[in-house]
């Protein structure tokens, strides 16, 4: 018995020496995660109303992907709902990969109900706070998760090591049906109604009616320090963060380190990410987290505060936590000074490699307007365009009818600047300037570098505006309020440490400036992240050809790929 004993410890520590070797060896070579997605139809309650949303594996917000630098990832999205379906997998460049972005028409058909796909893609040269989510009709109000790449084994964050971290998804929740509020907004040719509230990882917070037991509450210990990973996966509005009595420490944006700097509030577009570092320095209690929107022009939007909870070990829960002080919803001087703080960490380990030489300029005016719709409440429906053009999207996927050479599914005539110039943010335009309708890409050769300037325009109304990239990083050269100018402010270009994201916000009645080099083939969807604006249009695509390499080509497209 004796002898027994001692072989079966001997045993486990062979066992768990060779356990201990295979860890520490395994970074040589990537490892494989696999994740299966069911979409599937639950039954969920918020603010006394229960109703059934699309869900990934049945939870809302759906599951962390946790991967490390370096990783391959495989997806098996199976689709249970009576929806059509499609996952982008938010920030993440899919190097030749476009087939596993997931933009539904514009790299794959979507996946229909009873059918599955498998996004198969690496994760090579990025670490830090991503996400996924629905990139079909509004199917990403619930439809959405977050991405952890951890950095390569062995590799510190250039930042103190936090004691724990934990994810933070800002949303937005509708009593009514999601699908069902925009086609109604469809209809009448006017905006979808607005929210019923905002939420963090899916919870309203006890501010609102029924949301005691639907509330966020993390717990944390005197002393110790947190990484709390930001997330706005709301569909449409621009939010304020803050904890009340804590300061953050803003250390990575869009996946990308950062300079690390201090502030009490932060401002975080819909489709953005931030990372900051929290210390648990204050007397024990309880601390609300709480976000609210930014609206610097008087249009409606659901303005509730949402709240969680930042709680003290030991605290009981009959303490009355604080609130916070978030700017003031029109705060736009908060909004340009927090954003202006942004630079990029620049260090030799991780550098921002800036082009300073630009092959391309591309100026695009970002504008509103109505067209005729004799069937709307006003006779008319609202559109948006990009230098004056209205996407449209066709009914095969991009990528295929590129890679495949098919005719008559686009064409890439996009202008470079408007066709015709005015004074953008003047006084309000309301006249029609004639919106024209098209599915016109810009083409765009292999490892050229672009300088792309957004303006927002005073047709019908300025706004701001949250573009995103797929496929690519930029840099944020520089932004401001009024009209470009091309002789002046490229002066004022940050060249050295400019922030580097893959969304970043147009100001109101203002301008932004980015560049990126052109280095990944395919076909790239470049539009406004507020949902309401990219189904009336605000949105078009690059087409960036293949580079001479066997390497530099797009990759041929998977054998499960979504028919159309």
């Amino acid at each position: 018995m004796i002898c027994q004993k001692k072989y079966s410890l001997r045993l486990l520590f062979i066992c768990t020496v060779f356990a201990l070797l295979c860890f520490v060896s395994s970074p040589v070579e990537a490892a494989v995660q696999r994740y299966q997605f069911d979409i599937q139809v639950k039954n969920v309650s918020r603010l006394c109303h229960a109703k059934p949303i699309v869900t990934v594996n049945g939870m809302f917000p759906g599951p962390t992907i946790y991967v490390r630098e370096g990783d391959r990832v495989l997806v098996n999205v199976t689709n249970h709902a009576q929806y059509n379906m499609s996952i982008h997998w938010h920030g993440l460049k899919q190097y030749r990969n476009g087939w596993a972005d997931g933009p539904a028409y514009i790299t794959q058909c979507p996946i229909r109900t009873r059918s599955s796909y498998v996004y198969d893609f690496n994760v090579t040269g990025q670490r830090g706070t991503l996400w996924w989510h629905a990139h079909i009709l509004w199917l990403r109000a619930t439809v959405y998760g977050a991405i952890v790449i951890m950095p390569k084994q062995g590799t510190p964050f250039p930042f103190p090591q936090p004691d724990r971290e934990e994810v933070i998804l800002l949303g937005e929740w509708w009593n009514a049906d999601v699908e069902a509020v925009e086609n109604q907004g469809n209809s009448l040719g006017l905006p979808p109604n607005m929210s019923d509230a905002h939420t963090i990882n899916g919870k309203p917070g006890p501010l609102f009616p029924c949301s005691e037991k639907y509330t966020f509450a993390m717990e944390v210990e005197q002393g110790k320090t947190y990484l709390l990973r930001l997330i706005n996966a709301a569909l449409n509005d621009e939010l304020f963060f803050a904890i009340a009595g804590h300061n953050m420490t803003v250390v990575e944006i869009d996946a990308v380190y950062t300079k690390p700097f201090s502030t009490q509030a932060l401002l975080i577009a819909p489709g953005q990410t931030t990372n900051v570092l929290v210390r648990a320095n204050q007397i024990p209690g309880r601390y609300f987290m709480a976000t609210r929107p930014f609206m610097d022009v008087p249009i409606p939007i659901d303005n509730k505060t949402a709240t969680a909870i930042l709680q003290y070990k030991g605290i009981p829960n009959t303490i009355i936590p604080t609130l916070p002080n978030l700017p003031r919803p029109n705060d736009s001087a908060f909004a340009f000074s927090y954003e202006e703080k942004l630079r990029s960490l620049n260090s030799p380990q991780f550098p921002a490699n800036v082009p300073l030489k630009v092959d391309r300029h591309l100026f695009y005016t970002i504008g509103l307007g109505r067209n005729s719709c004799p069937s709307c409440i006003n006779g008319t429906r609202l559109t948006a365009s990009l230098n004056n053009i209205s996407f449209v999207m066709p009914q095969v996927g991009l990528l295929q009818a590129h890679y495949f050479n098919k005719k008559d599914v686009y064409t890439t005539d996009f202008p470079d600047k408007p066709p015709t110039p005015f004074n953008y943010t003047g006084a309000p335009l309301t006249a029609n300037l004639g919106t024209s309708k098209g599915t016109r890409l810009s083409r765009i050769p292999f490892n050229s570098t672009v300088e792309l300037v957004l303006q927002d325009t005073n047709l019908l109304t300025v706004e701001s505006h949250p573009f995103h990239l797929h496929g690519y990083n930029f840099f944020v050269m520089g932004t401001g309020i009024g009209n470009f100018d091309p002789t002046k402010d490229p002066a004022k270009y940050n060249l050295v440490d400019p922030p580097e994201r893959n969304t970043v916000g147009v100001p109101t009645g203002g301008w932004t400036a980015i560049r990126f080099r052109a280095d990944n083939p395919g076909v790239w969807f470049f539009h406004c992240h507020l949902e309401l604006h990219t189904g009336w249009g605000l949105k078009t695509a690059f087409v960036v050809e293949d580079g001479p390499g066997p390497d530099q080509k797009v990759l041929p497209p998977p054998n499960d790929l979504p028919p159309c």
